[in-house]
């Protein structure tokens, strides 16, 4: 079974009426497909200072009659990310859930290490993966998200804020040849490179995007309209991306 889904990533709603109007247009554009997507997957900076205005926010704007899937980024605070955008009890342990669409597992994990930029899978988390992994039926295709993309994409920016300690996830993969591939954000660019000997794919951002070092001094270009990620997983395993903006 093909499995269609989209990617936003780092939203960093603030309360501002550019935030808000950028993530619904992108929102909007997901919600009038003619064919619905299976899922929506959201990496990350979903509030810009982890308030819980802000997470309200984000409940109302994605809502969807599809499933929308999150993890938090650096900007993100769990225990308001917990409350008012999960329903859940607050709580400062990482935010970790596999979802089940369509046959596909998809692993929304928590790399953030609070208070600083840079990701880290902990133990608790690494061991999580594993097991929800392990204990998943034979052949089950799987795809693994978090925040911060666990190799270099040759700008300075994101690359001083990268995932730490990538060498454990990779080995962690090597005993489940069942995930197809890693989705991040957090760079604010449309990227595709590899990790663990499988495609690593970088949403593109809602608020803006990163100019790299060839396109112009200024990293930050507010001009550009939000960007999204179509992912196609087909029976084989295989995922084919296709990126958007949505004007």
């Amino acid at each position: 079974m093909t499995v269609l889904l989209a990617q936003i990533s780092d939203l960093h709603l603030d309360g501002s009426e550019r935030a808000t109007r950028r993530a619904e247009r992108a929102m909007d554009h997901l919600r009038a497909l003619p064919r619905p997507v299976d899922a929506v997957l959201v990496t990350g900076d979903i509030a810009d200072h982890g308030a819980e205005a802000e997470y309200e926010e984000a409940r109302r704007i994605l809502a969807a009659p599809f499933p929308v899937l999150t993890c938090p980024g650096n900007h993100d605070a769990r225990p308001a990310y917990r409350t008012a955008l999960l329903g859940e009890e607050p709580g400062t342990g990482p935010v970790n859930r596999v979802h089940h669409i369509a046959g596909v597992a998809i692993l929304m994990c928590d790399s953030t290490v609070p208070g600083r930029d840079e990701g880290r899978l902990d133990e608790e988390t690494l061991a999580w993966i594993d097991t929800t992994l392990t204990e998943l039926p034979g052949r089950t295709r799987s795809l693994i998200a978090f925040h911060q993309p666990p190799v270099e994409l040759h700008h300075p920016l994101p690359d001083s804020c990268m995932l730490e300690r990538s060498g454990d996830l990779a080995a962690l993969l090597d005993a489940h040849p069942e995930v197809a591939a890693v989705l991040t954000g957090h760079a604010h660019t449309a990227a595709a490179s590899a990790f663990a000997r499988r495609p690593l794919i970088v949403g593109p951002a809602v608020t803006w995007t990163l100019r790299m070092p060839w396109e112009g001094d200024h990293a930050a270009d507010r001009d550009q309209p939000p960007g999204l990620a179509f992912h196609v997983l087909d029976d084989d395993g295989r995922l084919t991306t296709h990126y958007r903006v949505v004007v």
